[in-house]
């Protein structure tokens, strides 16, 4: 289905394409061998891969559009930007590019979609996950500039940072009457001034972590100046992931706001247009002895007058988390970085399909977390691996399995535990799990068959 559509110059590539979207979405692991038992359709995807004729872009169109589309319907969309580097050194790819001094590689830049379907008491976003609203891979080749370049070259220039918010104003219908709201949410590497530039001239609101401390337009003091001489609007409570240098908590911060007008930076010569923002900090006060406290300088468009309202902007920053969870899919999961193939081209070729087969398996997990005792989706998930599911653990007590339940149970097949005071299962135990699963799948329909 994601890739049915799919404009491709030969149509027996567009009918290969969903068959291999099928197995890597059935046995996820990064190398075609694991994928595919049958050396026929082996070998047909590697000549799939080495036509150059597949690009990236083209791969994803039918998902990406669809995606687009469906962010157009009625309601509100947090559209969360984050880039991640692919990680190939050492293999026989003499085209990549350097993704460090020593690394080979290249860039992924991801924007995710999500629906938001309602808040919930701490002002949280609640909703779905949709998929790729658009995504792009690039290199990094040559050496270093840094230093060697005028003011004006590098201003003139393309550079790597103008992939931030560039999709947002290409896929946006014009008009005042959209139904539709969207909000972009990116970390502090989106702080400079065209990402701003781009959702306040298209009428997209962000919400964007700062970096820098701009000056004021009337050139008083900086942005962190003025909102730190504000009043304390509220405290709450921000539940901090896991990390590999700290361990999951929770933080009770104090949060302050205010709104100005920043002093627009000089592009070409010439000073831009000054443009109106409102800061929040969100600071923690009392953080444990040996952990470095939370500080957050947050950007925003959207309004802050009430406090739930302010909540509301800290709570879809919070959201960011999701797109740091379809990265960490991508390479702890489906292994996107265990390729083998000898061509870049080829491997961004890959890399299209398996971002998009990562969507569907992140939303499993996604969708444990948000709805948990919701009732599983057949579509979603197969009638054939609950079946297996059940004669290896038995059915659940309520008669029927919930989005939770499903994501424990496969996670079990990998080694996950399942004690009281274990916690939700890691990327790594829940697709060594699906990968067993698969292939019992796969076997039960052979022995069905004969």
């Amino acid at each position: 289905m994601e890739f049915s559509g799919v404009e491709l110059p030969d149509a027996r590539y567009a009918k290969r394409l969903v068959r291999i979207g099928d197995q890597l979405a059935a046995r996820p692991g990064g190398t075609l061998p694991q994928a595919f038992e049958d050396w026929a359709e082996l070998k047909g995807a590697y000549r799939f891969f080495a036509d150059p004729r597949h690009s990236f872009e083209k791969l994803q169109s039918t998902h990406r559009k669809r995606i687009v589309n469906q962010c157009k319907m009625p309601g509100e969309y947090l559209l969360i930007e984050d880039t991640t580097q692919l990680d190939f050194t050492g293999r026989c790819c003499e085209d990549m590019g350097y993704t460090t001094r020593e690394g080979r590689g290249f860039f992924l830049h991801t924007t995710l979609a999500l629906r938001v379907t309602g808040w919930d008491l701490n002002q949280r976003p609640e909703g779905i996950m949709l998929g790729l609203f658009h995504q792009q891979c690039w290199n990094r080749n040559g050496r270093s500039r840094n230093g060697k370049e005028t003011r004006a070259q590098l201003q003139e220039r393309q550079r790597e940072s103008d992939r931030w918010a560039r999709a947002l104003v290409e896929e946006l219908v014009p008009g005042q009457n959209r139904q539709y709201s969207w909000v972009y949410v990116a970390d502090r590497e989106a702080d400079f001034y065209e990402p701003i530039q781009r959702c306040l001239a298209h009428g997209v609101d962000f919400v964007i972590r700062g970096y820098h401390h701009r000056r004021l337009a009337d050139g008083s003091e900086t942005s962190l100046e003025a909102v730190r001489k504000a009043p304390v609007v509220g405290t709450m409570a921000i539940e901090l992931r896991a990390r590999p240098a700290a361990a999951a908590r929770t933080a009770v911060v104090e949060v302050r706001c205010v709104r100005v007008t920043l002093q627009g930076p000089y592009r070409a010569g010439q000073r831009m247009e000054d443009f109106p923002v409102n800061v929040l900090e969100v600071r923690e006060s009392s953080p444990p002895r040996g952990v470095e406290p939370l500080h957050w300088v947050l950007l925003s468009s959207l309004s802050c007058q009430r406090w739930s309202e302010i909540q509301r902007v800290i709570g879809r920053y919070c959201a960011r988390w999701w797109v740091e969870e379809y990265h960490k899919a991508l390479k702890s999961g489906v292994g996107v970085e265990q390729s083998q193939l000898e061509k870049q081209y080829r491997i961004e070729s890959l890399v299209a399909v398996l971002a998009v087969v990562a969507v569907r398996l992140v939303n499993l997990k996604f969708l444990a977390r948000a709805r948990p005792d919701e009732p599983i989706d057949l579509k979603l998930f197969g009638s054939r691996t609950l079946q297996l599911l059940q004669k290896r653990f038995g059915l659940p007590a309520q008669g029927q399995w919930t989005h939770r339940q499903v994501v424990r149970a496969v996670a079990r097949m990998g080694g996950f535990i399942g004690r009281r005071g274990d916690g939700e299962p890691g990327w790594q135990t829940i697709w060594r799990g699906w990968q067993r699963l698969m292939w019992m799948t796969q076997g039960a329909d052979l022995i069905q068959q004969r």
